[in-house]
C-alpha cells in the first residue's frame, strides 16, 4: 500500500471480549485473556506497516463499576502484559504511554506502568498509547480545570485559549488526533472515548469481536481507510485545487 495513504494514528475500541467468551460458554475473563493475545499481533502489524501511533482503549473510567473480580482480573492481565512485553517493545523501539486518570489505578499497578514508561521513554518508533481509566468527558473536564488554574495564575490569558492550546492540556498532548478509529463487535457508539480528538477521525466498525480481530482484519480496515476522501469541511473541488 502507498504509505501516503496510511493513517498516521490509529485508535481502536477493543470490544467484544465478553461476548466472545459467552459464545464459547466460558466466563468473561476467558475472553479478556484471549483479547490480550491480539494486542501483540496488532502492535506488531502497526510497527511493521509504518503506522506511527496506535491508541488502544483498554479500560474506561466507567469500567471501575464492573464486578470486583473482573476488575481485579483485568488489572492482573495488565500487569502480565507489561512484565512480559516491555523487553520486546524496547527491542522493537516502541514507546509505551498510559493515558487516563491513573490516580484511580491501585498503587502496585501504577508503579509498574510508570516504570515501564520510563524504561521505554527513549524509544522513537511506534508510540503505543494504552487508555487506562480513561473517559473522554473526564479528559475534557480535566483540561478545563488545568486551563482555569493557569489562567488564575496568569500563566495564560483567555485570548491564548485556542483549539491547539486546549489540545495541549489533554491526556493525548504528546500525539496528534487519530486519523482512523476502529471499533470491534459491531456497536455503533464511541463509548466516551476521545470525544475531543475524534472530531474529524474516520470511523470503521466491524462485527468481528476483538479476540478474533487479526492483522488481516486490520489490513482490510486500513485498505478501506485508504479509499476515503478526507475533506475536513471543504468540498472535493477545493481539495483537487491543491
Amino acid at each position: 500500500m502507498d504509505n501516503s495513504k496510511l493513517p498516521n494514528h490509529i485508535a481502536i475500541i477493543m470490544d467484544g471480549n465478553g461476548r466472545w467468551a459467552k459464545k464459547r460458554f466460558q466466563p468473561r475473563i476467558f475472553g479478556h485473556r484471549e483479547g490480550m493475545k491480539r494486542v501483540k499481533e496488532i502492535v506488531t502489524y502497526c510497527r511493521k506497516s509504518g503506522i506511527k501511533i496506535l491508541s488502544l482503549f483498554a479500560f474506561s473510567s466507567e469500567n471501575w463499576a464492573r464486578p470486583e473480580q473482573e476488575v481485579k482480573f483485568l488489572m492482573s492481565l495488565l500487569e502480565e502484559y507489561v512484565k512480559k512485553e516491555v523487553k520486546e517493545l524496547k527491542k522493537n523501539n516502541v514507546r509505551l504511554k498510559f493515558i487516563g486518570d491513573l490516580t484511580q489505578v491501585p498503587k502496585k499497578y501504577f508503579e509498574l506502568i510508570k516504570q515501564s514508561e520510563k524504561e521505554l521513554e527513549d524509544c522513537n518508533g511506534l508510540i503505543l498509547n494504552i487508555a487506562l481509566s480513561y473517559g473522554g468527558r473526564q479528559d475534557i473536564l480535566n483540561a478545563v480545570k488545568k486551563i482555569a488554574e493557569d489562567t488564575v495564575k496568569r500563566q495564560i490569558s483567555i485570548e491564548d485559549i485556542t483549539e491547539e492550546k486546549f489540545s495541549k492540556y489533554l491526556y493525548t498532548s504528546h500525539v496528534p488526533d487519530p486519523d482512523f478509529l476502529i471499533r470491534t463487535s459491531g456497536e455503533m457508539r464511541i463509548s466516551n472515548f476521545f470525544l475531543w480528538q475524534l472530531a474529524y477521525t474516520e470511523i470503521y466498525v466491524t462485527d468481528t469481536l476483538w479476540p478474533d480481530f487479526s492483522a488481516k482484519h486490520l489490513e482490510e480496515a486500513i485498505n478501506d481507510f485508504s479509499k476515503r476522501e478526507r475533506r475536513f469541511g471543504k468540498i472535493t473541488e477545493q481539495l483537487n485545487e491543491n
